[in-house]
């Protein structure tokens, strides 16, 4: 989120060094993520330490913080895990909020950059080790299970009555509002025509946005919030989509990944429904949040940005023929 939350910092970092036991000398607001009720900091420890602080409005699920934890003790070591309280436990209460502390890891994330060939190779290792992790039966208690029934349809259908009545999104929607209910129909669509594949731990945001490095070190994979049991493709989609990040695959970086991954055909029916799932939950989760009366012009902004961006996409005659192949 790009607008800081209405909580007074001094009692934020008071908790975070009670909680922690960390000595805060610095508390930096971090204008990064687009979960309207998510909020991020770097904690500047007195010892020179860094800690990246999440702040989530309502609660983490269970599965956000324990599953990071299970995946590095089974050899996944690229995950970034929240560090646990001294008294035990990992999530800290902060009135309506919830905190999680996590290590800082240098360098920012691979959205704009791109990553290097050694790191596309890193990425397929990463998620061919994490397909491979069988979740523990607490664990996969946890785990939401694919089923093929979003409710981004519904959503979309019901902002979109705002949005066409609105003076801030009235001329969006007059353009690009046919097409969002096409793709609300495609989605119907394909999901009635997947084809049920074995359910593998996912983390079901897995774009260049949510990997660390520095320079061409080593990966590091954050934003644990809404990992899921579904088919590998419900991961390969940000692979395979020239939609996430502004260096997508091509031949030759498919193949270094195909390197690390190993050798593996997806469904190009459940790319296409997982890209098209996206794209539609994406636009109302947008379109709800540009027409939140509390939002300050600078996340409207940014949202619309976004919200455009993805319009443009799906409203492209060539959309349904592109964009989540296996390369």
């Amino acid at each position: 989120m790009i607008d800081k939350p209405g909580v007074d910092e001094r009692l934020l970092a008071a908790e975070v060094a009670a909680a922690w036991a960390v000595e805060v000398a610095d508390l930096v607001f971090m204008p990064v993520g687009l979960d309207g009720n998510a909020w991020a900091y770097r904690v500047d420890a007195s010892d020179g330490g860094r800690y990246f602080l999440k702040l989530r409005r309502g609660e983490f699920t269970r599965s956000a913080v324990l599953l990071p934890g299970f995946l590095r003790a089974h050899g996944v070591r690229q995950v970034v895990a929240p560090v646990d309280l001294p008294g035990g436990g990992t999530c800290r209460e902060f009135g309506d909020y919830q905190l999680l502390l996590y290590p800082f890891h240098d360098g920012g994330s691979l959205w704009s950059r791109g990553l290097t060939d050694r790191q596309w190779i890193q990425y397929g290792e990463f998620l061919r080790r994490l397909h491979a992790v069988t979740p523990s039966a607490d664990i996969a208690a946890l785990l939401p299970v694919e089923t093929y029934r979003s409710s981004a349809g519904e959503r979309l259908r019901t902002v979109g009555v705002e949005a066409a009545a609105s003076e801030t999104l009235g001329a969006f929607w007059e353009r690009y509002g046919a097409a969002l209910h096409r793709l609300s129909e495609t989605v119907d669509d394909l999901a009635s025509r997947v084809t049920r594949g074995r359910h593998v731990i996912c983390h079901a945001d897995i774009h260049p946005g949510n990997l660390i490095a520095d320079g061409d070190g080593p990966l590091h994979v954050v934003d644990w919030d809404a990992p899921i049991l579904a088919p590998a493709e419900r991961d390969l989609m940000f692979v395979h989509s020239q939609d996430f990040g502004d260096h997508p695959i091509d031949a030759h970086r498919a193949a270094l990944f195909r390197h690390g991954y190993g050798p593996w055909e997806p469904d190009q029916t459940l790319l296409s429904y997982y890209r098209s799932e996206r794209h539609l939950d994406d636009a109302a989760v947008f379109l709800r949040s540009i027409l939140d009366p509390g939002a300050s012009p600078e996340s409207r902004a940014n949202d619309l940005h976004w919200l455009t961006r993805i319009a443009e996409t799906v409203a492209d005659p060539g959309y349904a023929n592109g964009g989540a192949r296996a390369t």
